[in-house]
């Protein structure tokens, strides 16, 4: 069965991203609507697939990350705005039938991403 996980890596600290609000969108045409919201944990994962089953079908979608919040809660010392505030994730779903592990490693300087196992 196909479903989309996620995980945040604090790379500055060298850490597990626990504690990190996030949201998931699917984009229909010029409309985004949310279809899940989630957490992270302490091990920087969220504790279920963020979609599965009949939920999750092909299409474009986008996890934004809060990190800003979470650096500033952290005590990294980071500018007002924040260099790194919200990160925007989009990516492709092409076959709902396989798992796809959207990853974040984030500092308050950077990011990246890949498509995980």
């Amino acid at each position: 069965m196909g479903r989309l996980t996620t995980h945040v890596l604090d790379t500055a600290q060298g850490k597990p991203g626990a504690g990190i609000p996030l949201t998931v969108l699917r984009l229909e045409g010029e409309r985004r609507r949310q279809v899940a919201a989630a957490m992270t944990n302490a091990d920087g994962r969220v504790d279920r697939p963020l979609l599965d089953g009949e939920a999750f079908t092909s299409g474009i979608y986008e996890i934004v990350f809060a990190v800003g919040e979470y650096f500033a809660r952290t005590g990294a010392v980071v500018p007002n705005p924040p260099f790194v505030g919200d990160v925007v994730l989009r990516f492709g779903i092409a076959d709902a039938t396989t798992h796809y592990h959207v990853p974040l490693l984030v500092s308050p300087w950077s990011y990246s991403t890949y498509r995980g196992s």
